[in-house]
């Protein structure tokens, strides 16, 4: 058994704790707000993300949170016309072996948390703000805002976006601001005309805009979420905006997405923000996992889901009483970057050119999409939303780690 630390009490954080416990890891998870909880809206769940749930022994707890929908569908915001949609029930379950889901944020994190809190090898420790560490002979330390430090056999620094674990290791400076604003309210669904309670995922995309809105909450509530590609500058996080801004902001929107973006209230902001992959979020007895190794956009609906499958694989790698710490964490590196980084890339190009697309543009990926059968979707994502085979993945990776 060892002693393991990990900065960040997040979606990843309590994933990485509840994997490593379950090897039999005395896990301590080091999180710098008062208390464990998790802000945001609704976030979309893949095969991939449940089959790593499942590992974790919470999936099921995540199931009964979850809406289960119908279809991803993509509409011309532009025309208002119905471009594509892949079908996400029976024939995309069988295919992918998981189903395809949207949750509340809140409904992924608390199976995660209160799973970790019946955990006997996990600690949770709130006013723990992680903000650089140390590292000696078979040993590293946490240390902490307070000027304390926390020793363990290793480090996970799973604390996100503004990782201070990440600024040490890589030294890549501020995150990349994307230049869009994302507005996000979420609403009772009985506030939602029955007409417009449509159990799918739907994209409305426009020149420079999109957007989407779904079910979350086991049906009680609805998400909308509007992008701009506004050129923002600086990064925002959870601003509150006002309704009038924001339903000014899409003037294209008609019909039923009009309808839709007027009934959102208690609107917040953010710029999002994500950072170039790199190669290496390992030294020593420090790795990095979720957001602070590969922050993504949102356009590929796989933040969460890659960081749950961060924490199962490293959860793998750090099986039984290792001593060589250090070469395990670079096998978990050398195994996970290729694939993260892809993601990463694959959501930046999903934002600039499928969304956002206009004229010219906009008219060829309308046809592009509108050509694919339901089997053609399916094959196209089957790279990511396929079970991820955690043991065959690290294996073969081993021998190209470092």
């Amino acid at each position: 058994m060892a002693d393991i630390l990990i900065a960040g009490g997040g979606i990843g954080g309590l994933a990485a704790a509840l994997g490593l416990a379950k090897r039999g890891h005395q896990v301590t998870v080091l999180e710098r707000r008062d208390v464990f909880t998790e802000v945001g809206a609704g976030i979309q769940l893949g095969p991939n993300a449940f089959h790593a749930l499942d590992l974790l022994g919470v999936g099921q707890e995540v199931r009964d949170r979850a809406v289960f929908i119908d279809e991803l569908r993509f509409m011309d915001g532009t025309t208002g016309e119905k471009v594509a949609a892949m079908p996400v029930k029976e024939t995309y379950r069988v295919r992918f072996g998981n189903p395809y889901a949207v949750v509340h944020r809140v409904d992924l994190y608390l199976p995660l948390l209160e799973a970790a809190r019946r955990h006997p090898g996990i600690e949770l420790l709130g006013r723990h703000h992680v903000v650089a560490y140390e590292q000696k002979a078979g040993a590293v330390c946490a240390v902490l805002a307070d000027g304390r430090h926390i020793t363990g056999d290793a480090l996970i620094g799973a604390d996100g976006l503004h990782s201070a674990i990440r600024q040490q290791m890589v030294g890549d400076g501020s995150p990349r601001v994307s230049g869009h604003t994302i507005y996000r309210s979420v609403i009772p669904m009985e506030e939602v005309p029955e007409e417009l309670r449509w159990n799918t995922v739907t994209l409305w995309a426009g020149p420079k805009w999109h957007f989407v809105h779904y079910p979350i909450a086991g049906g009680e509530h609805f998400n909308l979420a509007a992008t701009r590609d506004d050129g923002a500058t600086e990064a925002v996080a959870g601003a509150p905006a006002e309704h009038g801004h924001v339903v000014n902001s899409f003037p294209e929107l008609s019909g039923a997405a009009r309808r839709l973006l007027e009934l959102g209230r208690d609107w917040k902001s953010w710029v999002l923000c994500d950072r170039d992959p790199v190669d290496r979020w390992t030294e020593g007895r420090v790795a990095l996992l979720g957001d602070a190794a590969h922050p993504m956009l949102q356009y590929a609906a796989q933040g969460a889901c890659q960081a749950v499958e961060d924490a199962v694989l490293l959860s793998g790698l750090l099986d039984d009483c290792p001593v060589d710490f250090e070469q395990r964490l670079e096998k978990y590196n050398a195994a996970r970057r290729e694939r993260t980084a892809q993601v990463q890339l694959v959501a930046r190009e999903m934002g600039r050119q499928l969304y956002h697309a206009a004229g010219d543009a906009r008219v060829e990926r309308n046809a592009m999409l509108a050509s694919l059968s339901a089997d053609d979707m399916y094959d196209k994502v089957a790279w990511l939303h396929g079970a991820y085979d955690f043991e065959a993945e690290a294996a073969g990776r081993a021998g190209g780690a470092g």
